[in-house]
């Protein structure tokens, strides 16, 4: 078992999840209250990730976070190494590559709440802060931990722009994904089925057990 791979993908994960959550519940809520008419531009080019294969959004963050690139020669003259092929530059590929695992939920979650909830909010006096502190995220929550625990599983199991970006360097850019493919390649069927099946398992109880606190939730707004 490369418990190595295994801490790399989970740190990752929760690297992740930390960075893109919170701007995601912003980003979320302004996209289910705001209406304009490019909103369903901004819309797809957030879903993005879900339609386009891994290796070309990996192709376009290469090329953004290189050595030659403007943000590339930025990073690597304030942090004194290169941003690709880095396990910095793998949190940056993963925000964006999970971008709609975290918004779409939320903006559903959002969108749920009935309007006459923020016009009562406004009434009451409550500015827009205290509401969304207040009402609108306690009601939004089920949503926040849907997106929560999808961001985290995808992460878990990326393999295509983890290794367009990050490579496969052991113990800095080597996740648990890219360790299966090298024991596969390495005809060591027994290593990569034990992290496999180490993967699915955490995937299916990570999953099970937000499906169930979600369900909870649910029903404790229900009128009884």
């Amino acid at each position: 078992m490369d418990w190595a791979a295994i801490s790399l993908s989970a740190e990752l994960a929760l690297v992740t999840l930390l960075v893109l959550l919170p701007a995601a519940v912003l980003v979320a809520r302004w996209l289910a209250v705001t209406p304009w008419r490019g909103k369903p531009w901004l819309e797809g080019l957030l879903a993005l990730p879900l339609v386009l294969p891994p290796t070309v959004i990996g192709y376009y963050l290469l090329v953004a976070m290189g050595a030659q690139s403007p943000l590339g020669r930025a990073f690597e003259a304030l942090a004194g190494q290169t941003l690709a092929f880095s396990f910095t530059g793998l949190v940056v590929a993963s925000v964006i590559f999970n971008i709609p695992f975290a918004v779409q939920p939320i903006q559903r979650a959002f969108e749920a709440i009935a309007p006459d909830i923020r016009e009562a909010a406004q009434c009451c006096g409550l500015t827009f802060w205290q509401a969304f502190r207040r009402i609108e995220l306690p009601l939004a929550w089920p949503g926040v931990l849907s997106a929560a625990v999808m961001t985290f599983a995808h992460t878990l199991g990326e393999f295509g722009v983890v290794l367009m970006v990050g490579g496969n360097i052991p113990g800095e850019t080597q996740t648990v994904a890219i360790a299966i493919y090298d024991k596969v390649q390495s005809f060591d069927t027994a290593q990569a089925g034990a992290m496999s099946l180490l993967l699915l398992v955490i995937s299916l109880v990570t999953i099970a057990v937000s499906y169930g606190l979600v369900t909870r939730l649910m029903r404790r707004r229900q009128p009884v």
